[in-house]
């Protein structure tokens, strides 16, 4: 069961997953198996509708989320077509068992004046005060996931026309516009950097190696902290502040998808939930019977 794992994961590298998808699916196969050496099943042919029920069974202690107990099966799901396309076992046991629903969980998002704060402490903190502004400021301009903003390279930033090329889910480029602010707190930070080459990480850690999503996330914590921002902040917060910024002012729903490099337009309509201040201002100023009120 082991070795198949390996080989599972080692063929989702070979198709370029983020590292943050695999990461995942390590963690959720290594807990399979070790739930299978735990009643001595190490035959991958073993694999079967009863031992996944066990296993789904066995994982209700932990009291995980809807979603992250769907990450999981999902992740089982995808290994079991991989040994039926690799022919160690004959049937698909997830086709037995239907798939729930996944949980809609609204977007946490933090409000213009948390944002702005939020920045200008990165911009006013420490040592690598210019990096942490160009890195909120490019976040926030352009609503980037984690693994995009860690994958770039200088050279993805084109500064004259004012966009980002960004590699997003399923290794699909899109480009996406930068604010005159992140350009130039870009092009500060760049300024400190001896001799930067086109085909460099974009942003460095302390040890002038690319930073990595730990160090991201490690950044937006301590910068949170610093805030006064009680709630957890994390970049994705910064991602959903732009969308609903956007939203709430003006943005139509297929740009904003362009935008955040969704496939489908359902993902991006879960931030209209947070629009509803200014859908209630264009309505008193367009309902003719608010007009006639305010006459």
């Amino acid at each position: 069961m082991q070795e198949q794992v390996q080989l599972f994961l080692r063929h989702l590298h070979n198709k370029n997953f983020s590292a943050y998808t695999l990461r995942g699916y390590e963690e959720d196969l290594s807990q399979f198996t070790d739930f299978c050496a735990s009643r001595k099943i190490t035959d991958v042919r073993h694999f079967s509708l009863p031992l996944v029920r066990s296993f789904l069974a066995s994982l209700s202690v932990h009291k995980y989320q809807r979603n992250t107990l769907l990450r999981k099966i999902a992740s089982l799901r995808s290994f079991a077509n991989y040994l039926v396309d690799q022919n160690k076992i004959e049937n698909n046991p997830f086709k037995l068992l239907p798939a729930p629903k996944r949980e809609r969980l609204l977007p946490k998002f933090l409000n213009t004046e948390e944002t702005d704060r939020l920045i200008n402490t990165a911009a006013n903190t420490g040592h690598f005060a210019l990096r942490n502004k160009a890195l909120l400021e490019l976040i926030y301009s352009s609503g980037l996931r984690r693994s995009e903003i860690i994958g770039l390279k200088i050279a993805d930033v084109d500064f004259f026309n004012g966009v980002v090329k960004v590699l997003g889910k399923g290794n699909k480029e899109r480009y996406v516009p930068v604010t005159a602010a992140a350009l130039q707190a870009l092009r500060d930070y760049l300024g400190t950097r001896p001799h930067p080459q086109p085909t460099d990480a974009l942003f460095l850690n302390k040890n002038n190696t690319p930073l990595t999503g730990d160090g991201l996330a490690y950044i937006f914590k301590n910068l949170a902290i610093k805030s006064n921002i009680v709630r957890k902040v994390s970049p994705h917060s910064l991602r959903h502040s732009f969308a609903t910024h956007l939203l709430n002012n003006g943005c139509d729903l297929r740009s904003l998808q362009e935008m955040l490099g969704h496939k489908s337009l359902l993902a991006t309509q879960v931030y209209t939930h947070v629009s509803l201040d200014k859908l209630k201002s264009v309505y008193q100023h367009a309902h003719p019977k608010n007009k006639e009120t305010s006459l």
